[in-house]
């Protein structure tokens, strides 16, 4: 573990043993927020959780002598049938309280023709009813997603963005596929197998005389949600613990307008690694300590919790 170790141990400022309390530790990461949901009617994707990470060769998170609060991300609720105005909503953050915070934000919405995409660590894709719909981008500072898909205009939603990569844009009547493709995720190997995470969900399609059987985008790697097709298919839900973005669903424009419910966004996970010589206690039961096939420590937080820390990684 190259980037671990330890700080402030007698400094002046007050976190180390002067002051006789337990110095802060720079530990590994991995912090994925929660995927955003999908959007309804030729419907784009959601996009998938901010992905962040220290490992391999990054600066790590300063963890504090006691107790950390770690919250993991929800992924956004998917879309119920024929809400109005059928635009997805945007993924909750994941967060490291330690010595400071540190932050993933949620994946973006799909967007509705108005209003458009929702913002988030990777952005939502634009509506394949609205002409001009331009697929959210996300923040840059720091990195941690890719822009959402532009609708078509006329039929295909565009694909929520990923870790890896942008959502795919939405495309016209007489394309074999019309939904925008999710953008890929990123893999991380901080536990010592290769893990690939935040992928954005697939846009939709609807159905009209020029295009009779249109096909929806695949979610992207990652946990990305497969977008629905034209005859009254729902999205997909993004992957819980990956911060997929959901798939957006489609519109039957032939029949009855009906917009079956969009598939919302798959929960963020938080890793944080340590050497073995740590003392650590994690909860709720629902998060673990587990050995790395290296010998460290690996606190993997599935829900919000604590992490106490209890010295001994120096």
């Amino acid at each position: 573990m190259p980037i671990i170790g330890s700080i402030g141990g007698g400094s002046a400022g007050g976190y180390g043993q002067r002051k006789g309390g337990i110095p802060p530790f720079v530990a590994d990461f991995l912090v994925v927020a929660g995927g955003g949901s999908g959007g309804q009617g030729a419907g784009p994707g959601g996009g998938a959780g901010g992905y962040r990470t220290s490992f391999p060769g990054g600066t790590g998170v300063e963890i504090k002598g006691g107790n950390n609060t770690i919250v993991v991300g929800a992924g956004a609720a998917p879309n119920s049938y024929n809400q109005s105005p059928g635009y997805g909503t945007k993924g909750s953050n994941s967060e490291i309280q330690g010595v400071s915070t540190l932050t993933s934000a949620g994946g973006g919405g799909g967007g509705a023709p108005t209003p458009g995409p929702a913002d988030g660590g990777s952005g939502g894709g634009s509506n394949g009813e609205d002409p001009t719909g331009q697929g959210n981008v996300p923040p840059t500072s720091p990195p941690q997603g890719n822009p959402g898909g532009n609708g078509a205009g006329t039929n295909g939603g565009g694909g929520g963005g990923g870790a890896a990569n942008a959502g795919g844009p939405g495309l016209p009547n007489g394309q074999p596929q019309n939904g925008g493709i999710g953008g890929n995720g990123t893999a991380s190997n901080i536990t010592g197998s290769s893990v690939t995470y935040a992928g954005g969900g697939g846009g939709a399609t609807y159905d009209n005389p020029g295009n009779p059987t249109p096909n929806p985008g695949p979610g992207g790697s990652g946990g990305g949600g497969p977008g629905g097709n034209a005859f009254s298919r729902n999205g997909t839900p993004g992957t819980n613990g990956l911060g997929g973005g959901g798939g957006a669903s489609g519109m039957n424009q032939a029949g009855s307008y009906e917009r079956p419910p969009s598939g919302g966004g798959g929960s963020g996970k938080i890793i944080v690694r340590f050497p073995s010589t740590a003392v650590l206690e994690v909860s709720p039961g629902t998060n673990t300590i587990t050995d790395h096939p290296g010998g460290d420590k690996l606190c993997t937080f599935n829900v919000t919790g604590v992490l106490k820390y209890d010295g001994g990684a120096e």
